[in-house]
């Protein structure tokens, strides 16, 4: 394993680093220690390295990741994940705002709290929040699954297209053609190996609700006019 500290060392050296490895390379593991809430730390990674961050990271954290496992052992800034393509990116703490926005593909989990927009504009990531979510998140998500352990804020899932979320706490509000839905089979199983992906064993499918789109802004309609 390589670390570097990045009290004596720049984060330039550190994310160098990073994108040096080669193809085939067999140290693939680094450690990253006083981060002290620097910013695009182990940004546009495309290898399948594991890069562990010894406290708490600033924006950006792991942005357009691709195979790499980010493990934040701390709180991350606004944009964690943002643009994930593949790969995971776990944060131990809380999250500030837009994690996980416009990501692609891979899973994000927040052990912790996320902030306002989380996993918004989503187009395939899988996002998993042990605690609670702030408002507008989800919105305009696209694809892919939010499952929040906790309760969500206003306006969730605003204008939101074929994006799927569980929610097992309380929903203070629902955005605009965001509706409850039926929770099938194939769904409680989708929620339970997205909760056992994240290592959630102690968390229940059956306490989730499902929520998603009304379908009805897909098209404008001058019915709906004051929605839009």
């Amino acid at each position: 394993m390589r670390t570097f500290d990045l009290s004596t060392t720049s984060l330039r050296d550190l994310n160098r680093a990073l994108h040096a490895v080669e193809a085939g390379a067999n140290d693939l593991d680094f450690e990253i220690l006083n981060p002290r809430g620097a910013h695009a730390v182990a940004v546009g990674l495309d290898a399948p390295l594991r890069v562990v961050a010894r406290g708490s990271v600033g924006y950006y954290c792991a942005g357009m990741n691709a195979r790499a496992t980010v493990i934040v052992h701390g709180s991350a800034g606004p944009g964690v994940a943002e643009n994930i393509m593949s790969g995971e990116v776990i944060v131990k703490g809380d999250a500030s705002q837009y994690a996980g926005a416009t990501g692609r593909g891979g899973l994000l989990v927040i052990e912790g709290n996320a902030s306002s927009r989380c996993g918004i504009s989503m187009k395939g990531v899988d996002i998993v929040v042990r605690g609670r979510v702030g408002h507008m998140s989800a919105f305009m998500a696209q694809s892919g699954n939010l499952v929040i352990c906790g309760d969500a804020g206003d306006a969730l899932g605003d204008s939101i297209y074929e994006a799927k979320l569980f929610v097992r706490g309380a929903v203070k509000s629902l955005g605009a053609d965001c509706i409850e839905k039926e929770m099938r089979p194939e769904h409680r199983a989708t929620l339970a190996g997205l909760l056992a992906r994240a290592g959630f064993d102690d968390v229940d499918p059956d306490e989730f609700r499902r929520f998603g789109s009304a379908r009805k802004l897909y098209h404008f309609h001058i019915d709906n006019a004051e929605t839009y």
